[in-house]
């Protein structure tokens, strides 16, 4: 069987730091290695508007934003498909026909679906669209025969209700469709990153975010206000690494050889987290070299993003030619199902000829 990626994101906003260590290091990564036959990367803006119906034009804006992080953080279009959600139709045939199969207290059960709920104030009122997300999901997968989502761990149950409907699919119709497996980060600490506020997970909503295509002074200025250890009041006073987003993003983002260029003193982390534990160790030295590795990282994409920017039109030339890629693949796929559920009338050349037999009296 063929290996085959299939990755997305919201595009709600610009992209920040828990996106990029949550997936899209991880995809840039995979793309290079060449491993996989096919990687499909798209803009969910199907699923953006489920819970931002009322303001379309949201989305319009910050379709070609999150294009441009794509390609900042080297996403190649000649090595990967680029497309959005809309411009597939048969996405929207295939989540119809997948609703079948599961039902209602199944997606209530759905923890993330509560999550995003409560998130989101809509316990008394669920857009119907937004409550059949994991369908819609399930189909974006399953349409291009995914074998690995690479995604945060958060997305977990997100996989499991697609594998459940490609089990009840295959075992209703026939063996089509294809269960995938999720690629969490490899490094467990970069699974959930924190907002810069230490709360639980980065969100634009929340306004906790470090985007990717923020100024080194925009950096530093949300790494300087970030939450550490409230205990931690004087320089010699014993601090706590655990809940502490100074370290837990040094923990996603440091490596040695940032210590040897920025900071020598220490060889590596575990150095560094057992200083601050003895106590002598102020937050500000450790926010400026946060601050360092951070920039360090971006300063690229930061260069790439503004060669890009500069033609926007050619951005969407991109991601026409992804869409026209996407469609012949979920055309495929399509023809699949519509065989494999017996809807496919126009091409069932035996159902047509035993019909018109049994309307002659033959």
């Amino acid at each position: 069987m063929e290996k085959v990626i299939l990755t997305g994101d919201r595009p709600t906003g610009k992209l920040h730091l828990g996106h990029y260590i949550g997936s899209l290091r991880r995809r840039v990564l995979l793309q290079n290695e060449g491993d996989y036959k096919k990687m499909f990367v798209f803009m969910a803006d199907v699923q953006a508007l489920t819970d931002n119906a009322d303001n379309p034009e949201k989305i319009r804006q910050n379709l070609v934003e999150v294009a441009l992080d794509y390609l900042a953080a080297g996403l190649d279009p000649e090595r990967c498909t680029l497309f959005v959600q809309s411009q597939i139709p048969e996405l929207a045939e295939l989540t119809t026909y997948l609703m079948n199969l599961i039902t209602v207290s199944r997606v209530q059960r759905n923890p993330t679906v509560k999550t995003e709920i409560k998130m989101r104030n809509f316990e008394a009122n669920i857009p119907l669209g937004f409550f059949c997300y994991p369908v819609s999901q399930a189909a974006d997968i399953t349409l291009f025969k995914a074998t690995t989502v690479p995604a945060g761990e958060d997305q977990e149950p997100m996989l499991e209700v697609t594998r459940e409907l490609v089990r009840r699919f295959n075992q209703t119709y026939s063996e089509v469709l294809v269960e995938p497996n999720i690629l969490l980060p490899e490094n467990a600490t970069a699974r959930r990153l924190p907002g810069t506020d230490g709360k639980e997970k980065m969100s634009k909503s929340l306004g906790n975010c470090i985007y990717l295509s923020d100024s080194a002074d925009a950096v530093w200025q949300k790494v300087r206000s970030m939450y550490t250890d409230p205990d931690h009041l004087r320089v010699d006073d014993p601090g706590k690494v655990e809940g502490n987003a100074v370290f837990t993003y040094l923990d996603a983002f440091s490596t040695d050889d940032d210590f040897a260029n920025f900071w020598p003193e220490y060889k590596n982390l575990d150095e560094l987290k057992d200083h601050y534990r003895r106590g002598g160790l102020g937050d500000m030295k450790c926010k400026k070299f946060l601050n360092t590795v951070i920039n360090n990282m971006l300063e690229p994409m930061r260069v790439r993003r503004h060669e890009f920017e500069q033609d926007i039109p050619e951005i969407f030339n991109i991601l026409r030619k992804g869409n026209e890629a996407a469609r012949e693949t979920a055309a495929q796929t399509m023809d699949e199902v519509r065989k494999a559920m017996r809807i496919n009338y126009f091409d069932d050349t035996e159902l047509i000829q035993s019909l018109a037999d049994r309307f002659a009296g033959k």
